[in-house]
């Protein structure tokens, strides 16, 4: 564990992502980043410098035939480290799949997801949401927005969304996946399986597979890509002519 703590430490003190006094939220998908964020948070406020509460909201996507139940693995384990499990049931899976039969769901049902979470924080009084996001999703958002929109931009480590207070921080923005697998695995933790038809056929995860062939060629492409993000000329761009 001591090998995603102290990258996840250090995101945390550089972002003052956490203060004293924060009710903190994690987005528990069950997959291998947000229940292993949710272990760390768990082992992080043992020896935090900042006192903390600690909860976690899944959202119940509403998937036929894969019922989100209070005595499953990840609710079992939720209990063992002292950390309270809200589980809330949505329609999303319907509207997208079924109602609307989008032919790219992720960016619609991501802000669905995004604004079920920062209701139901609302609903328990307020705090902080903290997601998963790697630093191999911080390579694949950058190149992503690069080939697809043309663009150099990324998510933020920290963002206060206005309409709903709610504050986003991203505690895993130093560690990698494969240092993410290796504690998943070395743990033992309860990952769910994504049931979600889209999953592994979207535009990140051929983005994921494209940076992969380029480490073929460039061994540290996928360490360059993240490094723009944080370069300190990466702002010396071109303006455009007026």
């Amino acid at each position: 564990m001591q090998q995603i703590l102290s990258p996840m430490r250090r995101a945390v003190q550089d972002y003052k992502m956490i203060s004293d006094g924060d009710r903190i939220f994690v987005g528990l998908s069950g997959g291998k980043d947000s229940v292993l964020l949710l272990a760390a948070l768990a082992a992080y406020r043992r020896f935090s410098p900042q006192r903390f509460e600690l909860a976690a909201i899944t959202v119940d996507m509403g998937f036929k035939d894969t019922p989100i139940s209070e005595d499953d693995p990840l609710s079992l384990y939720c209990r063992e480290i002292g950390v309270e499990r809200h589980i809330l049931k949505t329609d999303i899976a319907e509207i997208v799949f079924e109602a609307r039969q989008e032919p790219n769901p992720c960016s619609l049902c991501a802000k669905f997801r995004r604004g079920a979470l920062n209701s139901e924080i609302i609903r328990l009084g307020g705090g902080k949401l903290a997601l998963g996001h790697n630093a191999d999703d911080v390579a694949e958002t950058a190149l992503m927005s690069l080939l697809y929109e043309g663009r150099f931009s990324c998510f933020t480590p920290t963002a206060y969304m206005d309409k709903s207070g709610v504050e986003l921080i991203r505690p895993f923005i130093y560690i990698e996946e494969c240092d993410i697998i290796g504690a998943v695995n070395r743990l033992g933790l309860p990952v769910v399986k994504n049931p979600c038809p889209a999953n592994h056929a979207t535009k990140r995860e051929y983005m994921k597979e494209l940076i992969k062939r380029l480490n073929t060629e460039i061994p540290s492409a996928k360490q360059r890509i993240m490094g723009a993000v944080f370069h300190p000329e990466r702002a010396n761009l071109w303006q455009k002519p007026e």
